[in-house]
C-alpha cells in the first residue's frame, strides 16, 4: 500500500469517526431521528420558537444590496433542476451497462432544516434551497466519480482539491502497466458502495 493510499484510508476513517461523533450530539440537543425525520421534545420546541425572527425584520436587516442579489441566487435553481434530471437519466441508462452501482440521491440531498422551530419562513426556504443545491453537487460528484473510476481511473500528476470518494481506486499517475493490467478489475471494484442485497 502506498503512502497516498494510507492517507486516503485515514481520511475515510476520520469521516466515519466524524459521523459517529455528530450522532452523539443528538441527545445533548434533545432531538432524535426517526424514519429520517427530526423530532424535538416539546420543551426544546417551545424554547426554540421564542428565538424566531420575524421575516420582515430578517429581510430588512439583511440590507438592500443583499436583497438585490436574491433573483440571481434563485435563478441558478433552473440549471440545477435540469442537471438533476440529466444525471438521474444518465445513471439509469448508463450505470447498468457499465455494472456500476447506483448513487442513492437521497443520501446527498437532505431536507431537515425546515424542522427547526427557530427559523422563520424565509430562512427555512433558504435552507431548503441550499440543501438541494449542495446535495445535488455532492450527488453529481459521486456519479462523476464512479464514472471516472470506470473510464479513466488514473490519478492526476498535480494535487486535486479535494479528491472524491473513488479516487483511492485510481492508478498512480504514470503507472502504465498497472493501468493496462488492472483496468478491468478496477472497473468492477464497487463492493464498498454496492448494496448488500445485490450480492
Amino acid at each position: 500500500m502506498s503512502r497516498v493510499d494510507d492517507i486516503l484510508n485515514r481520511i475515510e476513517a476520520l469521516e466515519r469517526e466524524l459521523v459517529e461523533e455528530l450522532r452523539t450530539i443528538e441527545p445533548k440537543l434533545r432531538y432524535t431521528i426517526q424514519d429520517r425525520k427530526v423530532r424535538f421534545n416539546a420543551e426544546v420546541k417551545k424554547r426554540q420558537k421564542l428565538l424566531v425572527r420575524k421575516w420582515f425584520n430578517y429581510v430588512y436587516d439583511s440590507g438592500f444590496m443583499i436583497v438585490l442579489t436574491i433573483p440571481l441566487v434563485w435563478s441558478a435553481l433552473i440549471p440545477m433542476l435540469i442537471l438533476d434530471a440529466a444525471i438521474g437519466l444518465y445513471q439509469v441508462i448508463c450505470f447498468p451497462v457499465y455494472g456500476i452501482p447506483f448513487v442513492r440521491r437521497r443520501e446527498y440531498i437532505v431536507f431537515d432544516r425546515h424542522s427547526l422551530p427557530y427559523l422563520n419562513f424565509i430562512e427555512k426556504l433558504n435552507c431548503t434551497y441550499c440543501a438541494y443545491f449542495n446535495g445535488i453537487m455532492g450527488y453529481v460528484r459521486e456519479v462523476a466519480a464512479r464514472t471516472e473510476q470506470y473510464w479513466c481511473p488514473i490519478r492526476h500528476a498535480r494535487p486535486v482539491k479535494p479528491t472524491h470518494s473513488r479516487y483511492r481506486q485510481f492508478f498512480p499517475y504514470g503507472d502504465a502497466e498497472g493501468y493496462r493490467d488492472g483496468l478491468a478489475e478496477v472497473r468492477k471494484r464497487f463492493d464498498d458502495v454496492r448494496p448488500k442485497d445485490m450480492d
